[in-house]
């Protein structure tokens, strides 16, 4: 059984939800990218490539059709809709809370705050929740498992690679303020990780 987006009307609906959550994403990309700089130790790519090499992987899976297929896939592919609009809109909040700090590089200037308001008073870095909730939708809309954990696997990796890179980077520039900021808040999921 082909994957309900490459079906009508679920494949419209799927790329309309896709195309919304990922156009402020590749404006940011665009934009971020000649500030690129040794704080970022090429994490950026690495993080770009990952996903990227994953997400293609897991559509080549869900395609394919020939194991990791979930029953009841209309419940499934709503619950990852829902799950990717719930993703992007706490990505937009991400957005709106840090304002021009918010970079896809990492990029830590001295004169910086720590933002301690929004979603940013529980967590340190709620976009990669929100980004690890936008891959989890996408793949879950797939209806296979198989996609899902090789999804779930690729952002867990980059995302880890990219907070060491960009926690270090930030407690280099900003000192203590981000140190004690770090004691106070989980990094993923509020009192959890």
């Amino acid at each position: 059984m082909r994957p309900l987006i490459d079906q009508w009307p679920y494949a419209t609906i799927y790329w309309a939800v896709f195309i919304w959550a990922y156009v402020p994403e590749f404006v940011l990309n665009r934009r971020s990218r000649k500030l690129r700089g040794p704080q970022d130790a090429g994490s950026f790519r690495m993080v770009m490539v990952v996903q990227s090499t994953a997400m293609a992987g897991a559509f080549a899976i869900a395609f394919a059709n020939r194991f990791g297929g979930l029953k009841q896939q209309r419940v499934w592919f709503w619950l990852g809709l829902i799950t990717m609009i719930v993703g992007s809109l706490l990505r937009r909040h991400c957005f709106r809370m840090l304002g021009t700090s918010f970079t896809a590089v990492v990029v830590v200037r001295p004169e910086q705050q720590v933002v301690e308001r929004g979603a940013y008073r529980w967590l340190r870095h709620p976009s990669y929740t929100a980004g690890a909730l936008v891959f989890l939708g996408q793949t879950l809309a797939l209806v296979n498992w198989v996609s899902v954990v090789i999804m779930l696997c690729a952002t867990f990796l980059s995302y880890s690679y990219r907070v060491r890179i960009e926690e270090r980077a930030l407690v280099a520039t900003l000192g203590e303020p981000y140190r004690a900021y770090m004691q106070r808040t989980k990094r993923f999921i509020p009192m959890i990780v």
